[in-house]
């Protein structure tokens, strides 16, 4: 029986990612996490609150110490890719928005699982690099990874690469590749439960061939490839209800995903600006607020403030 709860109570044999946020579990768990960042995490200011520690704990299914290494990686990630991390306002990418590039479907899959579209074609390289591509994700990212749910059940991702051509492969190269991997494999509080890729070209392959090996081996037979004659496929991992009928749903079309999601972004200004490197300190609005982590060097570089 567990020391933290009652005899009798219902919490005894339940595992933590169960439990209410409240349970004393729980709150000895997020108690262990932050006493030992304040440790690793020396200099400058880290959201130590309950909200933010609780997400690092659900990505890692409350292994303390998987927990703490996600916690420094992400600190250290976001450190290290100011190119990407530093502005999050919705301004820096407000073309590739309002291009419909990307949403996020109103209903989860059966599993529980956010479902992200990408709509590659509505990329245009000449205009926007791959760099600030990946920023929109990150922006998504941060947002839902403040939903109870997506903390517990994960992301799923359809990349559809129709009119992929080689302006957008020649702006793939090793150094972003590996950013990107450091995110889906031990830098992110969010699980990726599948990378679905649809109407993927021929000469699509060698780039991925380029990426595969930056991949985690667990994330790897997680990536499904349906090429054009997809729907089928498709529809084997996710409902019906919630695909769109661009992709032989029943759900919103594509661009009423789109633009729903760009609005949810757009009205996210304050948020992200302070998730913004050079504000990265500053809580986020999650039971409490950032703390102070004593001594120490290497306090984020300020990235400036969001232009509108």
């Amino acid at each position: 029986m567990s020391a933290e709860e009652p005899a009798g109570s219902a919490y005894t044999a339940a595992p933590p990612m169960e439990l209410p946020d409240d349970s004393n579990l729980v709150k000895s768990f997020i108690a262990e996490l932050r006493r030992r960042a304040e440790v690793e995490l020396e200099g400058g200011q880290v959201d130590l609150s309950d909200g933010a520690l609780l997400k690092f704990l659900r990505a890692r299914d409350f292994d303390g110490e998987l927990a703490l290494q996600l916690l420094v990686n992400y600190h250290k990630w976001r450190r290290e890719c100011p190119e990407i991390t530093a502005n999050l306002c919705p301004s820096s990418v407000l073309g590739l928005l309002q291009n419909q590039y990307h949403g996020v479907l109103d209903s989860r899959d059966t599993t529980g699982s956010r479902v992200l579209v990408y709509r590659i074609g509505k990329w245009i390289p000449k205009d926007f690099t791959a760099y600030e591509v990946f920023r929109v994700s990150l922006i998504t990212s941060e947002l839902i990874v403040r939903e109870v749910e997506t903390q517990r059940f994960g992301i799923k991702a359809i990349f559809d690469l129709q009119d992929w051509c080689f302006a957008h492969a020649f702006q793939i190269n090793p150094s972003l590749v590996k950013k990107i991997s450091a995110v889906l494999t031990d830098s992110f509080p969010l699980k990726v439960r599948g990378i679905h890729l649809i109407n993927e070209p021929k000469f699509f392959r060698p780039v991925f061939s380029m990426i595969r090996p930056f991949l985690p081996d667990k994330i790897k037979p997680r990536i499904h490839m349906h090429g054009s004659s997809f729907v089928h496929s498709l529809c084997q991992h996710f409902s019906r209800e919630i695909l769109p009928p661009e992709y032989g749903g029943n759900g919103q079309g594509l661009d009423e995903v789109c633009q729903r999601w760009t609005q949810f972004i757009l009205s996210s200004q304050a948020l992200l600006q302070q998730l913004s490197l050079g504000a990265a300190g500053r809580g986020d609005g999650e039971q409490g607020g950032s703390r102070q982590v004593p001594r120490g060097a290497g306090k984020p570089r300020d990235s400036g403030s969001c232009s509108r």
